[in-house]
């Protein structure tokens, strides 16, 4: 690990910032002594189910519950009529119907929910329910949505958004010019853990729900419009979450499991089964891409022009925002003087897509390291040399105008991965430990006839924190006290530890700010102000930076109340592993002895930097706080007979700012790297359409342990002088560059075009 942070960070503790202390819920969740949300019990609770519509686009003329409400066990039966609030939610826009109520936009979208005492009562009510449909022509081609060559799927039409980023000449010309046209499957976050979670009327009009989610506030702002309730009325708190990666942004069960709570009087569990979860979360955008790049013959771009289609199937969720992110990371991480790119995000009558991992940077990434590897063939250059010669650096400008003002080591990161030494090739003999080696060896299919080896590059860049203009920011509350004769420290936010270690982030925080080792975090929850969404590489850098806040404003109070006591002056005193100390006589006190009875109490709201929106005609604007870069090697050996792949290694290099905590900064790199490679290889949503064909992890895979190759991996650490310790996010990035560094690495084996991913083994033969 690699670090130029220049000591503009605090000091490191026991167990402060830089260390990598144990997380206080790993032990449990190897065990499986984990409460999950599905784990949730309360006597006297019922069982919610949902009844979804079997057809992608339909108008609904009926709906009979008699013989649902007949079966014995059942307590409720509710339909659009029974919502006593707005019967529209949505994360940026409410367009999505509650429940049902004239048309059907979606295959899977809920039309009635259940409440009964048995699950399987529950379920065989819904089977019971008669709904009639008039099936109407569903739309599923995102680029037949934008020109307006088929029906609207919403009254408006079917733009969600159109942004369009225009800078410098816009008739370039070029000595050389390369175009593709790509495209991404619709790839699902496949958390292990499905939607579930209870909800508990407490017995005066409001519900108290429990429930794995991602962003507690926005949850209940929607919540609250559907009851028809205030905000008061509505109390939520995080439950045990098993996986999320943007498919907990979006609502699922929370509002059904409320309105069947507070209508039976009745604690209200739902759970999702893994089929309905692929039904009820939100997935990646599919994407179409059309990119040209022009450049001088020795390989330095002279302009980019792209077109994007993004298929944000039946409701917004948040691909507006996604857009945005597609169409101003559009170019990648290199410096291009004239740039055109129109995005647009569509509605269709496919499953509603919205936030995962990488967010519309993943999708752009695959055009234009595509065209990179492309334009280096052209000009004669290797892939490294081609984006050396293009790399952006600090001081660069965006095509949105905006200068990059920290580190922006894209060359570094490059140079790096061509200093790690690469594999050695797989030996030919017939020995089992090299046939395992082998595409498809573990299964026995080959003995090294047909096998090729490729080795691709690909960098990716994206923005951290929520941008363009979003009023971002996170709420803490920190408080120092002396318990059972020891100093001991609470912090309360609402932020979801969604298994990226959050928690143990927050203690090493404050541990570092206070000296103080017993750090406990409490549940998450809405009785404190928001923290935002766990999302956009945000939380170590939003809630990090208001705990941090917050400590320091304790660290202030606890020194002004300790000069007097010790008859010093606050400047001269520091905390040094819980004691009080100065510089010139050493340690002074214990501090549980200076603290006696008092306690000190901080609760602080805190910021970023502002960003701006686009500007509507030329996509200008300072629209991002931070950007974050990362680049992969991957090493494949391909099997040209069979269309197997094996990665054979896949190196990283990130530049994270400041590691927190370097060894779960580690495992960010590896876990996101497996989803890329999940994109590159076999991760896609199959639809025929606009119906799901896979919905199960029997249909739809992900990478195993057999399937993840060993990872070299280097974290650089160059400081960003705007954030919290210099720290930037670190989840997204390597998501975003190992899945066109696979790609490469395939087209190297084999001299394949191969323009679509996840890339078939009979796009191979």
């Amino acid at each position: 690990m690699t670090s130029t942070t220049g000591g503009r960070t605090a000091a490191t503790t026991v167990n402060g910032v830089g260390t990598s202390p144990a997380r206080p819920d790993g032990t449990r969740k190897v065990r499986g002594e984990f409460a999950y949300s599905s784990d949730l019990w309360h006597e006297d609770m019922l069982w919610g189910a949902t009844l979804r519509s079997p057809y992608p686009h339909a108008r609904v003329t009926g709906v009979d519950i008699a013989a649902a409400v007949a079966v014995p066990g059942v307590y409720a039966v509710l339909t659009h009529d029974d919502v006593p609030g707005l019967n529209r939610y949505g994360l940026e826009h409410p367009d999505q119907p509650v429940l049902a109520d004239d048309v059907v936009r979606y295959r899977g979208e809920p039309v009635a929910v259940v409440a009964a005492d048995h699950p399987e009562t529950a379920q065989r009510a819904v089977k019971l329910i008669d709904v009639t449909y008039d099936v109407l022509d569903p739309v599923t081609d995102a680029e037949e949505a934008v020109r307006g060559d088929v029906a609207a799927v919403h009254p408006g039409g079917n733009v969600v958004r159109h942004a369009a980023i225009r800078r410098g000449e816009q008739a370039s010309q070029a000595d050389v010019v390369v175009t593709g046209r790509y495209e991404v499957g619709m790839q699902d976050q496949a958390f292990l853990g499905p939607e579930s979670g209870l909800a508990v009327p407490d017995g005066s009009g409001g519900v108290d729900l429990y429930v794995a989610t991602q962003w507690l506030h926005v949850d209940q702002q929607q919540i609250v419009a559907a009851l028809g309730v205030s905000p008061e009325q509505v109390r939520l708190t995080l439950a045990g979450v098993g996986g999320a990666f943007g498919g907990r942004e979006d609502l699922s069960m929370q509002i059904h499991a409320s309105l069947l709570a507070l209508y039976t009087g009745n604690p209200v569990k739902m759970v999702y089964n893994r089929e309905e979860s692929f039904y009820g979360h939100v997935h990646r955008h599919p994407a179409t891409m059309y990119y040209e790049h022009g450049a001088t013959r020795d390989g330095r771009l002279v302009y980019v022009t792209a077109r994007i289609y993004l298929d944000g199937g039946a409701y917004a969720s948040s691909t507006g925002a996604v857009v945005g992110n597609a169409a101003t990371l559009g170019v990648g991480p290199y410096d291009v003087p004239n740039v055109r790119i129109d995005c647009w995000g569509t509605y269709t009558n496919n499953p509603p897509c919205g936030a995962m991992r990488g967010f519309g940077a993943v999708q752009a990434a695959f055009g234009y390291e595509s065209q990179m590897d492309k334009l280096a063939a052209a000009c004669g250059l290797s892939p490294t040399e081609v984006r050396r010669r293009n790399a952006m650096c600090e001081g660069t400008v965006m095509p949105t105008g905006q200068t990059v003002d920290s580190a922006a080591p894209v060359a570094e990161l490059l140079d790096r991965l061509d200093a790690m030494p690469l594999p050695s090739g797989p030996s030919r003999d017939a020995g089992v430990a090299d046939l395992r080696s082998l595409p498809g060896g573990v299964s026995n299919t080959t003995h090294g006839e047909g096998v090729v080896r490729g080795v691709g590059y690909a960098v990716g860049i994206k923005n951290i924190c929520f941008s363009e203009g979003f009023d971002d920011y996170s709420t803490a509350r920190v408080r120092l006290a002396a318990v059972g004769g020891e100093p001991a420290v609470t912090v309360q936010t609402a932020a979801a530890e969604v298994g990226q270690g959050l928690v143990t982030i927050l203690q090493q925080i404050v541990r570092t700010e206070l000296g103080v080792d017993q750090v406990t975090i409490l549940p998450a929850g809405t009785s404190i102000g928001s923290a935002g969404s766990t999302s956009a590489s945000r939380q170590s850098y939003m809630t990090g930076g208001a705990v941090r806040a917050a400590a320091l404003k304790v660290r202030g109070a606890l020194l002004s109340h300790a000069a007097t006591t010790l008859s010093r002056t606050a400047a001269e005193l520091h905390l040094d592993g819980g004691k009080l100390a100065s510089a010139a006589d050493g340690v002074l006190a214990d501090l549980v002895d200076v603290l006696g009875e008092a306690e000190f109490d901080e609760t602080v709201e805190w910021r970023h930097r502002p960003t701006e929106a686009l500007d509507p005609e030329t996509g200008q604007g300072n629209a991002h706080v931070q950007y974050g870069f990362a680049a992969h090697r991957a090493v494949v050996d391909v099997d040209v007979e069979l269309g197997l792949v094996k990665v054979v290694s896949l190196d990283c290099v990130q530049d994270v700012g400041k590691a927190l905590n370097p060894q779960a900064v580690v495992g960010q790199i590896q876990g996101g790297s497996a989803q890329g490679l999940g994109l590159a290889l076999m991760e896609e949503i199959r639809t025929d359409g606009g119906v799901i064909r896979n919905p199960s992890f029997t249909d739809y895979l992900i990478p195993t342990v057999l399937d993840m190759p060993p990872m070299n991996i280097e974290v650089l650490e160059l400081a960003d002088p705007h954030a919290p310790y210099g720290l930037r996010g670190v989840g997204e990035p390597p998501t975003i560059s190992s899945t066109p560094a696979i790609v490469a690495a395939i087209r190297a084996a084999t001299g394949k075009e191969l323009l679509r991913v996840p890339v078939r083994p009979d796009h191979l033969i």
